[in-house]
């Protein structure tokens, strides 16, 4: 008979757990939360120091009753909830709801689910931190008060249906401030004049860069021809050669942000998707006769500590597979994180270095592989050497002008050879080579490339973008990202067009109406300046109920105001020139979670809807007879299908070019990122670059 009953919160986690401990221990899965705030009322006595009213979580009596039975079976109970805020707050509820005495030392704590980790873990149990579960209830009571105080009157005063939350009413908040700047941006001309030159068997482009000794900005056409006039016949000659070596440092071991920044630009994961594979990465992959192994270290964490054990193990690895002068002098300690960083766990990193990403291949699935891989390989490289760089800048004579080239070379790969972090649109840096050049070489003229261009607006925040803009200005925590965009995406407040965050008007609707009558919750260093208070809260050195107390005096009184001030809006239907196909009334615009929609104006009688669909102007390449149009799916992701439908099924994410493919005659699809936009055949490897100016399908 087992002497220990062990809870953690998933089947796989305790699997993998229970594999280590041995018969003595029973090991059972909670399945997360047991108990929860209800539904159906807020839930919180305000007036009685925020006392929060917990009941069991519906669909939960069954798995608390199979955890009671077996505590009565045992005669000690451990609580093996993740090392976190929200593990500690279900160890805690556990406790209650299994009447534990939580003076005794009944928590375990383990960073990494490995056999030594766990049995380490168990060797020294802890009692429940309160300090971290008033963290997190003080958190659960904030967001509770907020959403369950404002989206009533929202739906009194505006449209039923409508909700309002803390720190994805901010996320909102940015992505909406963003299209405004967008919307207001004024494209200024420039230009640029590229020269195309040889010499022996290269070719290379510099870049006009002075004219008669200083700096000239090319604004308008005039001015370039001013130089092409005053260099027609003048030759290129090497005036100077500047060579430079640099040192290009590795990027520190992921934390849970720069994690789903990187597997959305290298993978082309959503943040929660990246999270969720993350989990089955530490919570244990079968891996043949080694068992079931936890992978990587904890997923969600702002810190880039590294243990000494694990440097030991990739300073062996770096050796054996690439040798001495790829290992630094003194191992890497990334100790400088953010002022707001809790710093609670190591970095994530793999549990075993020597557990290289293809001898695990064969027992992942591709996405398991993959994420390993991207977390196996950023490691390592963040305690390799410094790569070695020569830079070569050259300025050239022609005329009274100097054109600039500059490139560089890779002299020693260092942590290169193993990985290079991306960019925001999925890219790394490429390298321009320059032949070998010295003052005095003359050079041959190929072309001289004038070019106009505009500047561009800020670029649209990408799920990479936005989770790194909200570290950086400290809304949320690692546990917060990826939820926070999933729930503004759920509850329709922005779309997502070419990977790229839109407001909707339902999005724009309920922030006008914030900033009018709760402009703290939409004010990005009030909402910093609190997540510091829940973080102060988790160390012990601020009370939750004086934290919430201090929020919810100034808030009470912004209900009050708004509740007397805010004016009723009425959303009136604006018709639409189509008629319903079922009783023949007009049909009118609604607005829905994921924009606007046609509902049939006899509603509640006739409930005919359908989506509104944009005709781009190309004939379907697969019936030659329908018109291809942009839709939406039911996530309010844009893609395109045939108007047909659903006599003709096709279907595409990417949008169909007007323009067949020159080899094969195949239909072409627009890529986008960047550099720009370019056409890609369906068929063949035919590839083409768009000029901006170049006539797209519209």
């Amino acid at each position: 008979m087992a002497d220990v009953l062990v809870i953690v919160e998933s089947p796989a986690k305790a699997k993998t757990i229970g594999k280590y401990l041995g018969s003595k221990y029973i090991v059972k899965a909670s399945m997360g939360h047991i108990r929860d705030l209800p539904k159906s009322q807020i839930g919180v006595e305000v007036e009685n120091e925020f006392n929060p009213k917990y009941i069991t979580i519906r669909g939960k009596g069954s798995i608390l009753k199979e955890l009671k039975d077996a505590r009565k079976k045992v005669k000690k109970v451990y609580l093996a909830a993740d090392p976190d805020r929200e593990g500690e707050a279900i160890a805690w509820h556990l406790a209650h709801a299994l009447d534990l005495d939580q003076t005794e030392e009944c928590r375990v704590v383990f960073n990494e689910i490995t056999k030594q980790a766990v049995k380490d873990a168990f060797k020294t149990p802890r009692k429940i931190n309160m300090d971290l579960v008033n963290a997190q209830q003080a958190r659960r009571i904030l967001d509770r008060l907020v959403g369950y105080k404002i989206s009533p009157l929202l739906w009194k005063k505006v449209k039923k249906g409508l909700s309002a939350g803390r720190v994805q009413s901010v996320a909102v908040k940015i992505i909406m401030d963003r299209e405004n700047e967008i919307s207001d941006f004024e494209a200024t001309e420039y230009w640029s004049i590229t020269a195309k030159l040889g010499i022996r068997d290269s070719v290379f482009e510099a870049k006009f860069h002075k004219f008669n000794g200083e700096k000239k900005e090319l604004h308008q056409e005039s001015d370039v021809q001013e130089i092409l006039d005053a260099i027609k016949n003048s030759a290129f000659t090497v005036k100077e050669v500047k060579e430079k070596e640099r040192q290009r440092h590795p990027s520190a071991p992921f934390t849970t942000s720069s994690l789903q920044q990187e597997a959305a630009r290298k993978l082309g994961f959503r943040a929660a998707k990246t999270m969720s594979v993350a989990q089955q990465l530490y919570e244990g992959v079968e891996l043949g006769k080694e068992g079931t192994v936890g992978l990587i270290t904890y997923m969600r964490t702002d810190s880039t500590r590294v243990s000494v054990t694990a440097q030991d193990e990739a300073k062996e690895l770096i050796i054996g597979k690439y040798g001495d002068k790829y290992l630094p002098e003194t191992p890497r300690q990334y100790s400088k994180k953010a002022a707001n960083a809790q710093d609670a766990h190591e970095a994530i990193r793999p549990t075993s270095i020597l557990r290289e990403p293809e001898m695990v291949k064969e027992y992942m699935s591709r996405d398991q592989f993959r994420l390993y891989k991207l977390v196996w390989e950023r490691f390592i490289s963040s305690q390799m050497s410094s790569a070695v760089l020569d830079t070569l800048s050259v300025d050239i004579t022609v005329g009274t002008a100097i054109f600039r080239a500059v490139g560089s070379k890779v002299s020693f790969a260092g942590f290169m050879k193993v990985y290079v972090e991306g960019n925001d649109d999925g890219t790394t840096d490429e390298e321009k080579y320059l032949p070998p050049l010295k003052a005095g070489d003359d050079l041959i003229k190929q072309n001289i490339d004038p070019k106009q261009h505009f500047t561009q607006p800020p670029p649209r925040y990408t799920e990479a973008r936005l989770v790194k803009t909200l570290e950086e200005l400290g809304i949320g925590r690692p546990s917060t990202y990826a939820p926070t965009l999933e729930t503004i995406q759920k509850r329709g407040y922005v779309a997502i067009e070419e990977k790229k965050f839109m407001p909707t008007e339902l999005g724009e609707l309920i922030i006008e109406q914030m900033e009018e009558f709760f402009p703290e919750i939409l004010d990005v260093e009030f909402t910093a300046n609190m997540e510091d208070n829940l973080d102060h809260v988790g160390e012990g050195s601020e009370d939750w109920v004086k934290v919430l107390s201090s929020f919810y005096e100034s808030f009470e009184k912004r209900l009050l105001f708004a509740e007397e001030e805010m004016k009723e809006i009425e959303i009136e239907d604006e018709v639409s020139d189509e008629f319903c196909e079922k009783c023949g009334k007009s049909m009118v615009y609604k607005l829905g979670r994921f924009g606007k929609f046609l509902a049939c104006s006899g509603f509640p009688d006739c409930r005919n809807t359908k989506p509104i669909v944009k005709d781009i102007g190309v004939t379907c390449p697969k019936c030659n007879e329908g018109k291809v149009v942009e839709r939406r799916s039911k996530k309010g992701r844009v893609f395109y299908g045939c108007d047909q439908y659903p006599g003709c099924d096709f279907v595409s994410w990417d949008r169909p070019s007007i323009k067949a493919c020159p080899d094969c005659g195949s239909w072409m699809i627009e890529k986008r990122n960047k550099q720009g936009t370019k056409l890609q055949c369906t068929s063949c490897d035919h590839t083409e670059a768009v000029e901006d100016n170049e006539e797209l399908a519209e």
